[in-house]
């Protein structure tokens, strides 16, 4: 880690019996704004830690680009806001511990995107959520899953005491988590012709690759438990950067398998996903899948462009020279999907501060295209819809200088009275309108099963 500011404190740290944490957060189910970030598939270096927390101290609401603390309208943007925070609550990083050690965690939804590119031309809609919603947790439960270890992280003692309380209440009952009537928004037919207009505008050298999606939704139930419907998809859909939002006005269901950026130190990692394929449950056939996969031009291509677009947007903020790609195109397989995978890293400049390195990498490029500003402006035209935190990102900025933040894709949101799931793909030159349509409805499979949706409604 870089060095400390002499006004940095120490936190509190107390080691607790390490279980699961999805187990933990049944037991703190009703609490305030419970955030639980999870690494569901397990893996040394992706797949090492989970965080959970609730009750926070302090909430961040941005409407509009507007931010509001605890209700109170800000005059600075809402990432100086976040800035300042976390300046004036600094924290000692302690090495030994997970690396969300007490900080801001919540959600930037896709569409907040437009108010970083302010010569862009993109539409404002009507909003299914707001821009962002961050709480300040002081307090944070930490399991590193490696040594099968957990640990409370708190800024006193008596917090950790109140923490250690919740944790030993029951688990809270499951309830329903069925939404069998989930519809296209949009027909085949219009998702096709979509996909097809974005062919043209690459064609006409307009752009490179834009990521178009489409939504299926339905009203959300009487008795509908976002806790119950995580539990299903965390066994259906495994994610390393999974996560269970339940906050006041909208609840966010993700298990997503990629990451936009962590910062650890000054090394800042992006890790963009292009390239698809299903998996089989025949193992000859899914080898044969995830080798058509690698030797996809296409699909390279695509992630290609995509690495190309992240070095420039991390060299806005990292040191010169710095910037390198130490993965490109590598295979990474999930319950459902194989996918293509690369690793892009910089050096984060001295001057620079976390949220810089946010400002630049956000929305990530992978569910945008290149280049990133004309790319998502050409979305906005053909979608004509929000998207909301699908597509945006979640995660954590700490105390101690740390961040970490998937991209929402594998997607449930629960807000205004309806249930979302989003799908979609990046679209080049090489791209068939059906196969397109079809990679939509695979990435999205696990996440309608887990809803009990059969698929009637994908539309004609």
């Amino acid at each position: 880690m870089t060095e400390v500011p002499p006004c940095a404190t120490l936190p509190h740290v107390r080691e607790i019996i390490y279980a699961e944490p999805f187990a933990m957060a049944r037991r703190l189910k009703g609490a305030r704004a419970l955030t639980l970030l999870e690494s569901v598939q397990r893996h040394e270096h992706l797949g090492r830690y989970s965080f959970l927390a609730c009750e926070p101290a302090q909430t961040l609401v941005v409407t509009d680009g507007v931010a509001f603390l605890d209700g109170e309208r800000q005059d600075n943007p809402p990432f100086a806001c976040l800035q300042r925070t976390l300046d004036d609550n600094r924290r000692a990083h302690v090495e030994a511990l997970p690396p969300f050690q007490g900080g801001w965690a919540g959600f930037i939804s896709y569409d907040y995107g437009r108010h970083l590119e302010p010569k862009s031309k993109i539409p404002t809609f009507a909003p299914i959520c707001p821009d962002m919603v961050f709480h300040r947790y002081d307090t944070v439960i930490g399991i590193d899953h490696l040594q099968e270890r957990a640990w409370i992280v708190s800024g006193t003692p008596a917090a950790a005491d109140e923490m250690e309380v919740r944790l030993q209440r029951k688990q809270q009952p499951l309830g329903n988590a069925a939404v069998p009537g989930l519809a296209a928004i949009i027909t085949r037919q219009r998702h096709e012709e979509n996909v097809q207009a974005t062919v043209d505008y690459i064609l006409a050298g307009d752009i490179f690759q834009a990521n178009i999606t489409q939504t299926f939704a339905a009203p959300e139930p009487d008795g509908f438990d976002s806790f119950a419907l995580y539990a299903k998809l965390r066994e259906q859909n495994p994610a390393t950067f999974a996560s269970l939002l339940d906050y006041d006005g909208i609840r966010v269901i993700s298990s997503s398998p990629e990451r936009l950026v962590r910062l650890y130190g000054r090394l800042a990692e992006a890790r963009p996903i292009k390239g698809t394929r299903p998996r089989a449950a025949d193992p000859l056939r899914d080898r044969g899948l995830a080798m058509e996969l690698q030797a996809s031009r296409k699909d390279r291509a695509e992630n290609v462009m995509i690495v190309d677009l992240l070095r420039n947007d991390l060299s806005r903020v990292s040191q010169p020279g710095t910037v390198k790609v130490p993965v490109l195109c590598g295979l990474e397989s999930y319950a459902n999907v194989h996918h293509l995978v690369s690793v892009v890293q910089g050096e984060l400049r001295p001057e620079k501060t976390v949220t810089d390195l946010l400002t630049a990498v956000f929305p990530g490029g992978s569910i945008t295209g290149a280049p990133k500003i004309r790319a998502m402006e050409v979305i906005s035209k053909l979608e004509a819809a929000p998207r909301g935190v699908y597509c945006g990102s979640i995660g954590y900025l700490g105390f101690s200088g740390t961040c970490d933040f998937n991209i929402a894709i594998r997607t449930v949101q629960v807000a205004g009275g309806m249930v979302r799931v989003q799908g979609g793909g990046g679209i080049t030159a090489r791209s068939q309108a059906p196969a397109e349509y079809e990679e939509s409805l695979t990435k999205i499979a696990r996440l309608r099963a887990a809803l009990g949706d059969d698929g009637s409604g994908n539309g004609a």
